[in-house]
């Protein structure tokens, strides 16, 4: 029973879509750690996809640069949905140096 209110507490406390996006679309450090928050091991697959949608809308540079922070020393949860942002952006360099520094594996990083 104490894991079905657990669900129910995470279900009833997630942002809408909207919310998420605009966090995405102001894209700061604040935003970027606001969504990366919500990347934990039991956040249900229908979440992460909102948040992977909110991050693909961070432009400026000081939302970038947190995304990189994440690449690098996030949860290895966070580490795979910032690659998949620099993938999509065709950051092959920013990735290459992830797998090098064992943040990310090669599959995680280039596959398609």
């Amino acid at each position: 029973m104490k894991h079905l209110t657990e669900e129910y507490k995470i279900k009833k406390t997630v942002p809408s879509l909207r919310e998420m996006e605009l966090w995405g679309r102001e894209g700061s450090v604040g935003e970027v750690d606001r969504l990366m928050a919500w990347l934990r091991p039991e956040t249900e697959g229908w979440v992460c996809g909102m948040v992977n949608h909110a991050l693909n809308l961070v432009e400026n540079l000081e939302g970038r640069l947190q995304l990189r922070h994440y690449l690098f020393s996030g949860t290895a949860m966070q580490r795979n949905y910032a690659a998949l942002y620099f993938k999509r952006r065709g950051r092959i360099e920013l990735l290459e140096e992830a797998v090098a520094r064992g943040c990310i594996d090669h599959i995680q990083a280039f596959s398609r």
